[in-house]
């Protein structure tokens, strides 16, 4: 009896695997009001003691806020107050905050957010309208002015709210919620415009 070897079949190659972002593409419009999902960004959140933060603002090249409900922003990076001792850094000039923060040796914690967030733009006059639909926060402008930053809750969801203009907003999700919190946020801006 002759006994053949079995050939062994090459592995096929896999296909490349591409990560389709969140509501890619999504928009309305209503009177007052337009919400649409923003181009992806990279993003971290920073947690830090007072020490830290002037050689982490060097790294960043962004003066981390030190005021509660504030921001800065310069060169396409937003660094956003959270808490006492806590940021959410936002790039959209395609460069890598947490790389910057690697860099440097003073006490922090800096973690990769990239991939948990979605970005919201909700914009025109009915804008804070829309927001405040399922969000208790006073969006005026007296207490919420262009730059102003919070971690909030809409509908049942949590976000984090930036003013960029006086008739605009930049809300962040994180990716679970991000269906729920596009439709909030629609229904709000076509109430608005009722």
């Amino acid at each position: 009896m002759a006994k053949t070897a079995a050939k062994k079949a090459a592995p096929a190659a896999s296909p490349a695997v591409e990560r389709r972002p969140a509501l890619a593409g999504r928009t309305i419009s209503a009177t007052g009001a337009k919400v649409e999902v923003l181009a992806p960004a990279e993003r971290i959140s920073l947690r830090a003691p007072e020490a830290s933060l002037a050689a982490l603002s060097k790294a960043l090249g962004v003066t981390l806020p030190k005021k509660p409900k504030t921001s800065v922003s310069k060169g396409g990076r937003t660094a956003l107050w959270l808490g006492p001792d806590e940021w959410m850094i936002i790039d959209e000039a395609g460069k890598d905050p947490l790389a910057d923060c690697a860099k440097i040796s003073a006490l922090h914690s800096a973690v990769g957010i990239s991939h948990r967030n979605v970005a919201i733009s909700v914009a025109g006059p009915a804008a804070a309208a829309a927001i405040n639909s399922g969000c208790p926060q006073d969006l005026s402008l007296e207490a919420f002015p262009v730059g102003a930053a919070s971690r909030t809750i809409l509908g049942k969801a949590e976000i984090v709210l930036l003013r960029t203009a006086q008739d605009a907003f930049r809300v962040e999700c994180w990716r679970s919620f991000s269906d729920y919190v596009f439709t909030f946020l629609s229904e709000g801006a076509r109430d608005a415009a009722a």
